[in-house]
């Protein structure tokens, strides 16, 4: 039997043990670990006597994924970005970023449902979490929306959709990810994530504005904040700003070289945090709970990487990535469209995997077809078929998956962050949490169209990095 043909039975076998419900890091690690064994032995002609030696030398393969690749210092970034996350939340500096956003912009049409949305983009400049954020804004956004008589389905739906900010907007652990799988620059991907986060966040706002404009009833606005007590409530707000700039400075200084690695930049914007929590008053209890949630997120990533790349090992022996892209390329049709059906079955898979598995998962065959889509990894914009170089073609395509991943966080049946909002509240069902964001489906369907159409949105920022 040929490598190939082993490759898609293995695969198979992996999907049905996902859609069987086993986690996605053993099956992945299980499909991946019986892949090798397969292939070994076949190499062997199945001979009886030599299964003990194909079994010994998959088990060396597979033994050795865990320390190479889990040991790159570029993925120190996940449990540092994680825990800033958390630290800010016991600073209150959720609190002050709701709080501020409210005072200023809650007098608009849907004001507060919109004041959410851009305290959970500033919560995702600290927070490389979505159901992190998605958790802490259903405690802190949705009573206030659901007193003044908003539509508790809608007031879900909001904190539901900001929460997936925090996937695009770096710090992002799911960038980070996706950097070290397809060996990109992680600075230049962090970059990259801003403005289509920033944008991703606006589109929001304006379906908001306009669903409250047209049903008086979703979303009232709300008025009387003095020009004082909007002023007053930005100091409290201003270390996500300070934390912000240090992590931008860190990746790219416009006026020099950076101040170090997007790693280090990490662990200093938690030591400010860290500093802020303890000034306003953090003790040793949520310091501990703050640790544990951060260790506990962190191994559950770091169990998927180490399941799924035992997978992508096999992958690589079987050359099923390879196989792929020379099948995409002999297609006849637009490489846009091929681009386009690839973002729409992402879509549907995300329905049924989690946004990490699921990128683990399809990037070792995916990308490789992308790219080779465009003309290869190395060449130039002139000689490309989407107008950029390569390595840029791998930003934007980054930026384009990790905003299918947020996509995926809120669409039934699996959609993590509507379920974290019901978990949060009693008073919400998981049905009510996904008959909210039913309309932000429509905005990221907008967004993710005005980015594959212009990829200067995505690519603008980090170009000035190059």
């Amino acid at each position: 039997m040929d490598p190939i043909t082993i490759g898609l039975w293995v695969t198979g076998g992996m999907l049905a043990l996902v859609f069987l419900g086993m986690r996605v890091a053993f099956a992945a690690g299980m499909a991946g670990f019986v892949g090798l064994i397969w292939l070994r032995w076949n190499g062997f002609d199945y001979d009886p006597a030599r299964f003990g030696k194909a079994l010994e030398i998959s088990v060396k393969i597979a033994g050795q994924v865990p320390h190479s690749k889990v040991s790159s210092q570029a993925l120190s970034l996940i449990p540092t970005f994680i825990l800033i996350g958390y630290l800010a939340y016991y600073a209150k500096l959720t609190t002050a970023l709701f709080e501020a956003a409210k005072r200023w912009i809650a007098w608009v049409p849907g004001g507060l449902a919109v004041s959410t949305v851009f305290a959970t983009a500033g919560f995702a400049a600290v927070s490389g979490a979505s159901v992190a954020t998605a958790a802490v804004f259903a405690r802190i956004a949705i009573p206030e929306m659901l007193k003044i008589g908003y539509n508790k389905q809608f007031a879900a739906g909001v904190v539901a959709a900001g929460g997936t900010l925090a996937s695009l907007i770096p710090p992002s652990a799911i960038l980070v990810i996706y950097a070290i799988i397809v060996e990109q620059d992680v600075g230049k991907l962090l970059l990259a994530g801003f403005i289509p986060g920033a944008f991703s966040a606006i589109v929001y706002a304006t379906m908001i504005i306009g669903i409250a404009l047209i049903w008086k009833n979703v979303g009232p606005p709300v008025s009387g904040f003095t020009w004082k007590e909007r002023f007053s409530s930005l100091p409290p707000a201003l270390p996500i700003v300070a934390v912000v700039v240090i992590i931008i400075f860190f990746v790219y200084n416009p006026f020099g070289d950076a101040w170090g690695t997007p790693t280090e930049g990490g662990a200093v914007g938690a030591f400010i945090v860290f500093l802020m929590a303890l000034y306003r008053g953090m003790r040793l209890k949520e310091l501990k709970d703050a640790l544990i949630e951060t260790a506990k997120l962190t191994v559950m990533i770091f169990t998927i990487i180490w399941g799924v790349l035992i997978y992508v090992r096999f992958l690589g022996f079987a050359d099923l990535p390879g196989a792929f892209s020379d099948w995409i390329t002999s297609l006849t049709v637009s490489p846009m469209l091929i681009l386009v059906c690839i973002l729409l079955a992402y879509a549907v898979l995300g329905m049924f995997m989690d946004a990490i598995g699921m990128l683990l998962l399809t990037l070792p065959v995916v990308y490789p077809a992308v790219m080779a889509l465009n003309g290869g990894e190395m060449v130039s914009a002139a000689d490309s078929t989407f107008g950029m170089s390569g390595p840029m073609c791998a930003i934007w395509f980054g930026i384009l998956v990790v905003k299918m991943a947020e996509f995926c966080l809120i669409t039934p049946p699996i959609g993590l962050n509507c379920f974290v909002v019901a978990g949060v509240r009693d008073d919400l069902t998981v049905q009510d949490v996904f008959k909210g964001v039913t309309p932000f489906f429509i905005a990221d369907g907008i967004t993710i169209a005005l980015l594959v159409a212009f990829p200067s949105i995505v690519l603008w920022l980090p170009s000035l990095a190059s």
